[in-house]
C-alpha cells in the first residue's frame, strides 16, 4: 500500500463535528495505548464548532479510554451538563478544570488532563520539569504550576479563575499534587504536548531515581534548545497523522 504524505492543516480550517469526534476518540485510544489513562477517570475535551452557547465533547462516565468511539462521546454545556438525550452519564465535577480553560482561553479548543505515575510524581516536587534531556528542554519556562486546592469539583468554582490565571498563555501545566494538563488549538496539538510532557516526566523520574549526580546543560544551551522547537496552530500534526494511520490499521473501531 502506498502511503500519501499528510498535508498540514489549512489556515483557518474549521473542523466539522465529525472530524472532532474522530480526533478526540482517537486521542482517548492513544492515551490508553501509551499508558496515560486512569481507569475511567480524567478527561479529554474538545469545543464543538458553531455559534450560540458553547458545547463540548467529553468521555462518557464509566467507559475505559480504550472503549471510547466517536459516537459515544457526550455533548455537554459549559457547566458539564449533558445536552439532549445521552446514552451514558457524564461526570460534571470532572469538567470543572476543563471548563475553566475552555472559557478562559479562546484558543483552548482541546484540553487534556491525566493522572500518570510519572506526571503525578513530578507534580509532587518543588523543582518542576528539569532540563535533563532535549525533550524536557522544549518545556523550559513553558510549564505553568497550579497549586492543589482539593478535588476539582463544583463546590469550589472559584478555583477556575485561579487556574486560568496560573496557566496564562502557556499550553502546559503541572497541577501540583495532582497531574498534568495540556491545551491546544487542535486535538493534535494538545496530544503532542501531553505525550512529550509525560515523556519529560518519565525521564525525570528515571534519572532522579538512579542516585547519581544529574547533568544539567548550561542555561544558554537550554534556552537555545527550547527555542529550536517550533510552535503554532499546526503543532503536532505530522505525528498525529501517523498515529491516526496506526489506529486505522490496527483498530479503526474508534471511528464508529
Amino acid at each position: 500500500m502506498t502511503l500519501i504524505a499528510p498535508r498540514p492543516p489549512q489556515p483557518n480550517h474549521a473542523p466539522s463535528e465529525r472530524d472532532l469526534r474522530e480526533d478526540l476518540a482517537a486521542a482517548y485510544r492513544l492515551i490508553a495505548r501509551f499508558g496515560m489513562d486512569d481507569l475511567i477517570y480524567t478527561h479529554l475535551s474538545a469545543r464543538l464548532p458553531g455559534d450560540g452557547e458553547p458545547r463540548f465533547l467529553i468521555n462518557p462516565y464509566g467507559m475505559l479510554f480504550s472503549e471510547i468511539t466517536a459516537s459515544s462521546l457526550v455533548v455537554i454545556d459549559v457547566e458539564g451538563n449533558p445536552i439532549g438525550e445521552q446514552a451514558w452519564p457524564v461526570n460534571p465535577a470532572g469538567f470543572v478544570i476543563h471548563s475553566a480553560i475552555h472559557m478562559g482561553r479562546d484558543d483552548a479548543h482541546c484540553v487534556m488532563h491525566t493522572h500518570t505515575l510519572a506526571g503525578m510524581a513530578v507534580a509532587a516536587t518543588e523543582d518542576g520539569i528539569l532540563p535533563l534531556n532535549q525533550i524536557s528542554m522544549e518545556f523550559h519556562g513553558r510549564v505553568a504550576v497550579h497549586d492543589y486546592e482539593g478535588i476539582a469539583a463544583d463546590d469550589n468554582l472559584d478555583e477556575r479563575g485561579r487556574l486560568v490565571r496560573d496557566l496564562g498563555a502557556l499550553n502546559c501545566a503541572l497541577l501540583r499534587n495532582h497531574g498534568l494538563l495540556t491545551v491546544g488549538e487542535t486535538v493534535a496539538e494538545a496530544f503532542y504536548y501531553m505525550y512529550y510532557l509525560e515523556m519529560a516526566c518519565r525521564i525525570q523520574v528515571a534519572a532522579t531515581g538512579m542516585s547519581r549526580p544529574l547533568s544539567l546543560p548550561p542555561a544558554a544551551v537550554v534556552a537555545r534548545t527550547r527555542d529550536q522547537f517550533s510552535g503554532g496552530s499546526d503543532k503536532g500534526w505530522r505525528p498525529w497523522a501517523a498515529l491516526r494511520r496506526l489506529l486505522d490499521r490496527e483498530d479503526p473501531s474508534y471511528r464508529d
